[in-house]
């Protein structure tokens, strides 16, 4: 298997009907922001045969129709993207209004399973994990799978691990952490990231003409609440602070 390189981007084949693109960049900050200006860009011209795009954090996967196009074609297609993408060193792209979240948590046993256990690896006390958290600025970096919000920038003693084996079945609105990265369930189903807390809101509603409120750039800060004060909350589709978030 060969590694092509073209500009600001590495294009892999990964497997029989999708390619992996990554940066090829020094900077996790670069790579990071190089590989969300690259998805923009793939998808705004999307070519024929290819029919899902599978974000990371670092690295992005194209899903293709092996009957309608080739590896080669899509690769073609990642290079000619690549060089309308900014490149890391080209500076910040086109300014953004950055929206900001308040987003209540309830952080317990119940909402947190796997909250004990955190403190345990990181020789914490839960409370001054829940502390660490609420402290924390969290940035958007992408939305992941069913447009979860994945965000970088917790702060603590050291990375988290992942838990050695996933649940199957996670609620929605549960806000888990691995790495130095926190996300939140959109919609019930498995996960290997640690189950902290959970929040009373929804997160993604397909109903809506918007699914979310948020996007790459936003700002979430968590916010610990009781589980009388959740319950006393009109916690509906989550909005940005100015639009009546908790």
């Amino acid at each position: 298997m060969t590694t092509a390189q073209y500009g600001a981007v590495t294009v892999e084949p990964f497997g029989d009907s999708a390619a992996m693109v990554t940066i090829p960049h020094t900077g996790q900050a670069a790579r990071r922001a190089g590989i969300v200006a690259f998805r923009d860009r793939f998808l705004a011209h999307r070519p024929p045969g290819v029919h899902d795009v599978v974000s990371g954090l670092e690295s992005l996967l194209i899903e293709f129709d092996p009957l309608r196009t080739s590896f080669e074609h899509v690769e073609y297609a990642a290079r000619l993207v690549a060089r309308w993408a900014p490149s890391p060193s080209d500076g910040p792209a086109a300014a953004r209004q950055v929206r900001t979240f308040a987003v209540p948590v309830v952080f317990d046993d119940d909402h947190g399973p796997d909250l004990a256990s955190v403190a345990e690896e990181l020789g914490l006390a839960a409370t001054e994990v829940v502390e660490a958290i609420a402290e924390s600025t969290f940035t958007i970096c992408l939305l992941g799978a069913a447009m979860a919000p994945m965000m970088d920038g917790l702060k603590v003693p050291r990375p988290v691990r992942r838990r050695a084996e996933p649940r199957t079945d996670v609620a929605p609105g549960a806000v888990m952490i691995a790495g130095t990265n926190a996300i939140i369930q959109p919609f019930p189903g498995p996960t290997g990231w640690r189950v902290v807390g959970r929040t009373p809101h929804t997160i993604v509603d397909i109903s809506r003409p918007d699914p979310v409120s948020f996007g790459p750039g936003d700002v979430m800060r968590f916010v610990p609440v009781t589980r009388d004060e959740a319950a006393a909350l009109d916690a509906g589709f989550l909005l940005p602070t100015a639009e009546g978030a908790a």
